[in-house]
């Protein structure tokens, strides 16, 4: 079984693109969904979710601090370790 990639929200803000560019740097794959595109397609928006905001197995991770300590909590652990109760 793969491991599930987390989902980054992200927006048009500086902490949305500096999100990206740690998950890129540090070689964490993820799935990214704008919170736009929920707003012009059926949702009219995710008036709950703040952006950035990521989605993954370990929990939710809402802001740039949040995200950031998820990266570097992972880098501390196996990354290949797959929960069997890890479904999106």
């Amino acid at each position: 079984m793969s491991r599930r990639k987390p989902i980054l929200l992200i927006d048009e803000s500086d902490e949305s693109l500096k999100a990206v560019d740690l998950l890129k740097l540090s070689g964490i794959e993820y799935v990214e969904y704008d919170i736009k595109k929920f707003e012009d397609s059926c949702c009219d928006g995710l008036p709950t979710t703040d952006a950035p905001s990521l989605f993954a197995i370990e929990g939710a991770f809402k802001g740039i601090e949040k995200i950031n300590e998820y990266i570097s909590n992972r880098s501390n652990t196996d990354s290949d370790l797959e929960s069997e109760s890890a479904y999106w």
